[in-house]
């Protein structure tokens, strides 16, 4: 199944949330908010994806974020701390495909190239 990581109030969440529903596909929804960040997938997620693409530079959490904090992110054991304490600075949504991979942030094309290799 689908796994969809993000906050519920975040507008790109809510597109990601409203296309997977207008596709009819079934997915599971982690909140951040309420869940945490799963520890045990961090790590994976940072192999993957790269601590750079996981880390959201734009959003607020990011520019309210003091200047010497800002400074100390400057690899992936400091960017996974941040992202531990302050799940907000975790760009979304995250998502786990049926086949695998993982995706950050929401684009259409690349989620229905998912859904393709994600058909048997």
């Amino acid at each position: 199944m689908t796994t969809l990581y993000g906050i519920p109030n975040c507008d790109t969440v809510k597109k990601a949330r409203a296309w997977l529903s207008a596709q009819g596909l079934a997915y599971q929804f982690h909140d951040f908010k309420k869940q945490g960040v799963p520890l045990d997938l961090i790590d994976g997620w940072i192999a993957q994806l790269g601590w750079e693409a996981l880390l959201n530079r734009q959003g607020t959490t990011w520019r309210k974020l003091p200047d010497d904090a800002k400074a100390a992110v400057h690899d992936a054991a400091s960017a996974k701390a941040l992202m531990l304490a302050q799940p907000s600075a975790i760009k979304r949504p995250v998502v786990q495909w049926p086949a695998g991979l993982l995706t950050v942030g929401f684009k259409a094309e690349t989620w229905l190239h998912q859904l393709g290799e994600s058909q048997p």
